[in-house]
């Protein structure tokens, strides 16, 4: 269920309780949340997760995205959080993987990283960047 977008960074959708168990497994060090709470009936809320998390000794960060778009708190929310993970790996979630991935891309590409490698990278783990790529070249520009 965990996509791999680089050896250290793996995305996913909406993750249960449970799954956090396997995360740790995994080598996860750092969960983030970029689903905003009661998006849809049903979802497991971030409490839910954060507690997991915290009983199975995995931090916990919520830079939530809502489908309006991307702000330059949640990139400095995100770039935060790749720089807390350490050597572990970060987790990162969302409804369906998207969100999460764009912003790892936007994020990365506002760091100076290579926007067809990045590009490469979401498409290996299955995600297309095409929305957010005009924007990561002009961050990437800066």
């Amino acid at each position: 269920m965990f996509r791999k977008l680089t050896d250290r960074i793996l995305v996913s959708p909406q993750i249960s309780v449970e799954q956090v168990g396997e995360a740790k497994a995994q080598g996860v060090t750092l969960i983030i949340n970029n689903r905003p709470d009661d998006e849809e009936p049903g979802q497991v809320n971030g409490a839910e997760i954060e507690a997991a998390a915290q009983a199975a000794g995995i931090a916990y960060l919520a830079v939530p995205v809502a489908h309006g778009g991307f702000a330059p708190w949640q990139l400095d929310g995100m770039a935060q959080a790749l720089g807390q993970a350490g050597d572990g790996k970060l987790l990162a979630y969302c409804r369906s993987g998207t969100r999460s991935t764009l912003l790892w891309a936007l994020t990365r590409a506002r760091a100076g990283d290579n926007g067809d490698v990045l590009a490469a990278q979401a498409a290996a783990a299955g995600y297309d960047i095409a929305p957010v790529r005009q924007i990561m070249d002009a961050l990437a520009g800066q």
